[in-house]
């Protein structure tokens, strides 16, 4: 049986539709479970209940300091050797990304991972086209962002999904296997443009200064958007590659499209 950790989350559960999707059986498993899914608490040992589990679908914990998200992996691998998980597919970050501030929770746990003695398959995934489109500032006059002129290799978040279930569908045609899994290299400007709006670029001190005023952001989201914004600007993260696409079996969905429709649902009054 397979099982996607983090179900309710926006990528387990589009790897969990495209499992479906491939009339693969599949099961959820999350914190707060739906019916149907097993209670799966990465920060409550007593819930960490793999068996029956023969391939894993890890989805990174997240949004947490990295020490927290690497106790949290630890816990779920340890389950899985308990209870005799063959294989893991751990959707980790791209191999550009690596000065990014939250890399090293995944390259840490990517490490953890081959030296488990568990089967594995790294997905490297890019960032989000969605990300991409969300993190685009709407004024009176248009967009602006810090990202000035840089490119990101961005990729539709439905596109890491259905990588994911097709190498969770077969897990032992990709053992021991690190996929890249980025898109194709779109600019704030090119949103702005299919918007039919301007864009302005505005520095990063500027940035970071509003992510500090920011008191909805929890402490390590600063630097981390940041870094995001900085890597953007400098063309660290426009990086291609053939892996999704070999994976898939076709084009991959176009990302400026999604950033734009992103970006647009967040435009004032667009609700």
């Amino acid at each position: 049986m397979i099982m996607v950790t983090g179900a309710n989350g926006q990528l387990a559960s589009l790897t969990l539709q495209a499992l479906t999707e491939r009339k693969v059986p599949a099961l959820g498993g999350s914190r707060t479970p739906a019916d149907g899914q097993r209670h799966l608490d990465f920060d409550d040992l007593t819930s960490l209940d793999l068996t029956g589990v023969s391939t894993l679908v890890l989805v990174s914990a997240g949004y947490a300091e990295d020490d927290r998200v690497f106790t949290r992996h630890r816990a779920v691998l340890d389950a899985a050797l308990r209870d005799g998980v063959a294989h893991v597919v751990y959707t980790s970050l791209t191999g550009a990304g690596d000065h990014l501030g939250f890399a090293l929770a995944h390259r840490a746990t990517e490490q953890m991972i081959g030296a488990s003695g568990l089967g594995w398959t790294i997905l490297r995934n890019g960032l989000y086209a969605e990300l991409f489109g969300a993190l685009l500032t709407w004024t009176s006059d248009g967009l602006e962002s810090a990202f000035g002129d840089g490119a990101l290799a961005a990729v539709a978040r439905a596109d890491l999904a259905a990588a994911a279930a097709v190498v969770a569908s077969n897990p032992a045609a990709h053992a021991g296997k690190t996929y890249d899994l980025v898109g194709e290299p779109i600019t704030a400007t090119d949103i702005a443009e299919r918007l039919a709006v301007t864009h302005r670029a505005f520095g990063l001190g500027e940035y970071r200064a509003r992510l500090l005023a920011d008191d909805t952001l929890l402490p390590f989201q600063p630097p981390m958007l940041a870094s995001i914004a900085t890597s953007v600007r400098h063309g660290f993260l426009s990086n291609t590659g053939p892996d999704l696409v070999r994976l898939l079996g076709r084009p991959l969905t176009d990302p400026l499209t999604v950033a734009t429709d992103t970006a647009a649902t967040m435009r004032p009054g667009a609700r």
